[in-house]
């Protein structure tokens, strides 16, 4: 499966598609509806290897950037993250519910869902473009900030829908709950590793990205035990490491994570791949497609566009951060979440989220290059600079 991946990878950049999408497909085909060769339909198993790997990812794209690289927009891609992500999940909630015939707490559960980007995709994305650094960093720091944010909001989402007594305020309070332990673990990990790795020595350098991966273990595990964002903190915990460039070994650590996030987003596209029947689309089909086009068009445009109000963007710019929201594998995770929790639709979230990954992934992930060359947004250098050479 590996080496299927890897012709995959090849595939797509002969034909202009997202490597991601051919990871999905190649699940789908051997699942059960197609070949049947593999039959899963183990919605914890999947939510566990893709909350595995989700961490991983951050971990890496945080590793990669440094608060260095993000820090002049960090102030975008926070009101990205925040704001946006809350009003692309009201939109798509409320047309969700209009749509399926669901309650409007079902909706705007459905609406978090879709509401996620992905940080797979959108690294994926970067690393091959020629996008202007500012808004390349802005994206990269959004969809490391964008998963924590949706994934509270589907926890909260499902907390209300099963307990009538929740409301507004707990919610509230959850959210606050959740992303100031997730930060203040996630930074304080990150420092205490960086002083570790300068001051020990450790016999081999193949060691340390076995403690750097320690370290991001540690930093899901200590602020998810303390009820906190494990995301969040997992991701400034490697923005954190990455800021330290007199770190031993940093090249040989960020090749590792870099190799890693590989394998898990493979792991993650093909696991959920395995979760699609084909034979239960054909009855949202129409449905699907058209909340897809909500969500594409309307939802994510119009929330960067509020988010960005009192930023200096330009209107191409803000365009730009608009059709980059793709969503890939991470709202395919979280739609796991109403499944286990046997919440009303759940199943029918599911393949209704699929429509969406695959409209998004497809339609914006092969043209967002073209159209930022359109709108005069690429140079003639890479988005993201290469792996840090530092020992």
């Amino acid at each position: 499966m590996l080496a299927a991946g890897i012709v995959a990878s090849l595939l797509a950049g002969r034909l202009g598609l997202p490597a991601l999408i051919l990871f999905l497909g190649l699940g789908m085909v051997i699942g059960s509806d197609i070949t049947g060769w593999v039959y899963f339909d183990d919605y914890e198993l999947a939510r566990t290897i893709g909350v595995i790997a989700l961490a991983l990812i951050l971990f890496e794209g945080g590793l990669a950037a440094g608060f260095d690289e993000i820090r002049p927009v960090i102030g975008p891609a926070i009101t990205l993250a925040l704001v946006g992500t809350v009003v692309t999940a009201v939109i798509s909630g409320l047309a969700a519910a209009w749509l399926f015939d669901f309650s409007t707490l079902e909706g705007l559960l459905l609406g978090s869902i879709l509401a996620a980007t992905d940080s797979a995709a959108i690294f994926a994305l970067l690393r091959g473009s020629m996008l202007k650094r500012k808004i390349a960093r802005t994206l990269e720091g959004e969809s490391g900030l964008n998963d924590p944010v949706a994934v509270i909001l589907v926890l909260g989402f499902i907390d209300w829908i099963q307990d009538p007594g929740y409301g507004l305020l707990d919610m509230t309070g959850f959210f606050a709950a959740e992303l100031a332990i997730g930060a203040v673990v996630g930074i304080g990990v990150g420092r205490l590793s960086a002083q570790a790795f300068r001051r020990l020595r450790l016999p081999s350098e193949g060691l340390y990205p076995v403690a750097s991966l320690a370290t991001a273990a540690l930093a899901f595990g200590l602020a998810d035990t303390l009820h906190g964002s494990g995301f969040l903190a997992v991701y400034l915990t490697g923005l954190t490491l990455g800021s330290h460039k007199v770190v031993p070994a940093l090249r040989t650590i960020t090749s590792f994570h870099a190799g890693l996030a590989w394998i898990a987003q493979l792991a993650m596209f093909f696991t959920l791949g395995l979760l699609v029947f084909p034979s239960q689309l054909g009855d949202i089909a129409v449905k699907g497609t058209t909340l897809a086009v909500v969500v594409v068009f309307l939802a994510r445009p119009f929330a960067a566009f509020v988010a960005t109000a009192f930023q200096r963007f330009t209107a191409a710019e803000r365009l730009a951060l608009g059709w980059a929201g793709l969503r890939g594998a991470v709202p395919m995770v979280l739609a796991t979440f109403p499944v286990i929790e046997r919440t009303p639709h759940s199943v029918e979230f599911f393949n209704i989220v699929f429509f969406a990954v695959l409209l998004s992934t497809l339609l914006q992930g092969s043209t967002f290059e073209p159209l930022a060359g359109k709108l005069g947004l690429t140079t003639s250098e890479p988005a993201l600079p290469p792996l840090v050479a530092t020992h």
